[in-house]
């Protein structure tokens, strides 16, 4: 240990004679007295790693996860089947270790799954251009509606307030950056309102972002409201679940200009929150103002097929004011899971899962709403979520439900505070008919007990 010791304060020395100064205190002297931490750090020991097993063991014993309760919770993040092809391709060293691939003659492999998922990126949202993945789905809302801004230089957007709320906070956020302003369209009997929209539209909008099916699973008249945006020449965003986008329009064929969403429903698992990805699509006019990077195909010198990055729009690439965003990697990995998702399926089993989420969400509709105490709380078609309303503190019923081993789904007065007592719940194919009646049945005594309780207690 000594010889260590000293080998090293032998290299320190010699380092700092190199630069010209006497100890390691002289680095610091720039630095005033005040802000300087002038004592150790206080680190408890270390442990063995079996101790650090067990107590990291306890603290994960006190989650709950997706496979330890019937879930119906939704809201964004969706309790899929994820197929172990997944984990299988996920897991090889030549996907799972690299980063960015610079050299496009080491990288065709990592190269050519971009441009697939770019592909069935593309043909999911009905527009020409898909970029190889951002972060995350309100990341790539906020990055659209900068794309907008860039688009016509107007500063007011106007945003649904059926939109996700963590992608509304983001554009809150990123406004002040942007040095736009964010308006909110209300919604009306469970959809975006068009005819308030109408009334707020003007030639200064710049963007109106959307999102199919909205936050309260209604499917939404993007074609009349993106005709609507269009008459004032915004360029028009919808936010996308990629799930529906089997069994409904696609948003490019509705007058959409920018397509977004998360993809965590696209072969990633739950995963306590994270990480998922983000997808991003547009018209071929918006291809520069595209956040990330895109793969093209090319052929070399000898006319073989191969890949290389056509586009990189982030400021280490390009001089910094021209730079269209600041992501600094892509989700590559997790955009790989959802290319080898969609693969798996293939496109009649993509259509087919639509079709059968959209059959149990209604049946779970019809059969909670025949509940005492639960009222729908719109009547709009759902594909895979819809909303009701709660005759009883829905936090309380929840907390109830949970104890009998099922999650009901999403309180939305924690975003809706005019939905002080509505459910968001979701149906995935993980959540068959006799769970649906399972809820049903939970759903309807925690209602009861709770009526109960407010009784007793007035």
């Amino acid at each position: 240990m000594s010889f260590y010791t000293a080998a090293t304060q032998q290299d320190i020395e010699e380092m700092l004679a190199a630069i010209g100064v006497s100890s390691i205190d002289d680095l610091f002297a720039e630095i005033p007295e005040g802000v300087r931490f002038d004592r150790a750090l206080d680190l408890p020991a270390g442990k063995p790693e079996q101790e650090v097993f067990a107590e990291l063991n306890a603290l994960a014993a006190k989650n709950t996860s997706a496979d330890d309760e019937i879930s119906f919770l939704g809201a964004g993040m969706y309790d899929h089947y994820v197929p172990a092809l997944i984990d299988t391709l996920l897991g090889r060293a030549e996907f799972l270790t690299p980063y960015t691939p610079y050299q496009p003659e080491v990288s065709q492999g990592n190269l050519q799954v971009m441009f697939e998922y770019q592909t069935a990126i593309s043909e999911l949202t009905g527009l020409p251009v898909s970029n190889a993945s951002v972060y995350e789905g309100p990341s790539a809302v906020g990055a659209a509606a900068y794309l907008a801004k860039l688009a016509n230089g107007r500063k007011r957007h106007l945003v649904s307030r059926g939109v996700h709320p963590h992608s509304r906070e983001t554009l809150e956020t990123l406004a002040v950056g942007y040095g736009t302003t964010m308006e909110e369209i209300p919604l009306s009997a469970g959809i975006t309102d068009l005819a308030a929209l109408k009334e707020m539209l003007s030639d200064d909008v710049g963007a109106v972002i959307l999102q199919q099916p909205n936050f309260l699973g209604s499917v939404e008249d993007l074609a009349a409201l993106a005709a609507a945006a269009k008459e004032h020449g915004a360029v028009v965003i919808s936010s996308c679940d990629p799930i529906p986008l089997g069994i409904l329009e696609p948003p490019g064929a509705l007058g959409v200009d920018v397509a977004v969403g998360e993809g965590q429903s696209l072969g990633n698992r739950l995963d306590f929150g994270g990480p998922s990805f983000g997808f991003f699509a547009a018209t071929q006019e918006h291809i520069r103002r595209m956040p990330g990077r895109i793969a093209g195909e090319t052929r070399d010198v000898d006319g073989r097929r191969g890949w290389v990055l056509t586009l990189q729009t982030r400021e280490q690439h390009i001089r910094r004011e021209k730079a269209t965003s600041n992501i600094c990697t892509a989700q590559a990995l997790n955009a790989l899971a959802g290319v080898v998702y969609l693969g798996w399926l293939g496109k009649q089993g993509f259509v087919e899962l639509g079709e059968l989420l959209a059959r149990r969400t209604a049946y779970a509709r019809e059969t909670l709403t025949a509940i005492d105490g639960v009222t729908a709380l719109h009547s709009q078609p759902v594909v895979r979520e819809f909303a009701v309303e709660l005759d009883a503190p829905v936090e309380a019923v929840i907390a109830r439900c949970q104890d009998q081993g099922v999650n009901p789904g999403y309180a939305l007065g924690r975003d809706y505070p005019e939905f002080s007592n509505g459910l968001l719940v979701a149906i995935t194919e993980r959540r068959d008919r006799a769970q649906i009646d399972r809820l049903a049945e939970v759903l309807a005594s925690a209602i009861a007990a709770e009526r109960g309780a407010v009784e007793v207690a007035g």
